[in-house]
């Protein structure tokens, strides 16, 4: 039960920048089809990355010998980092999304999920399920983010990723404790 509550806590933490992502995408014109393909197509690579990462991963602690949990932790915490940082950039939102910036969109956000990959191995045996959480959720973010956007304000996108990111950074010094 404990491994089922991390990996909800670190699918939501991991979902905060899509939700992000959604509410500015939101505020801008987006069709019902367009909101439904963007949300699935974001779910499916939090379904692929994690899995690349992972084997990916496996391969890494082999060759320099780390501990998982270890390298989780610096992964969360650094990506935490990164998402705060990434508060204080301008960024211009597309006014209209085609399909080949839908899926770049998608590959951006889910790279931290990648990187998550990496290191699941510590969390979990189970990595199918571990990334079929992880994508429910993020397409759950996502579609709730783009349809709160057309209501909600731009403010809240902000406090969305302060607290995926604060998410991020405990659950990797937790990580880090246990090395």
């Amino acid at each position: 039960m404990r491994e089922i509550i991390t990996l909800f806590t670190i699918a939501i933490a991991l979902s905060m920048d899509t939700f992000s992502l959604s509410l500015g995408i939101g505020t801008v014109m987006i069709s019902k089809k367009k909101t439904l393909f963007f949300s699935i197509l974001v779910g499916i690579m939090h379904f692929i990355m994690p899995i690349l990462g992972n084997k990916i991963g496996i391969k890494l602690v082999e060759i320099f010998m780390l501990k998982s949990n270890f390298l989780l932790g610096i992964i969360l915490i650094y990506l935490g980092i990164t998402m705060l940082i990434e508060i204080f950039k301008p960024n211009e939102e597309p006014k209209s999304l085609n399909i080949i910036q839908m899926f770049l969109l998608a590959v951006g956000v889910s790279i931290d999920s990648f990187s998550t990959g990496i290191g699941l191995s510590a969390i979990t045996n189970n990595l199918y399920l571990a990334v079929i959480i992880f994508s429910l959720t993020s397409f759950c973010f996502t579609f709730l983010g783009l349809l709160i956007g057309k209501y909600a304000n731009r403010f809240l996108g902000i406090y969305a990723t302060v607290f995926g990111s604060i998410l991020l950074i405990v659950i990797g010094f937790f990580h880090l404790c246990q090395y």
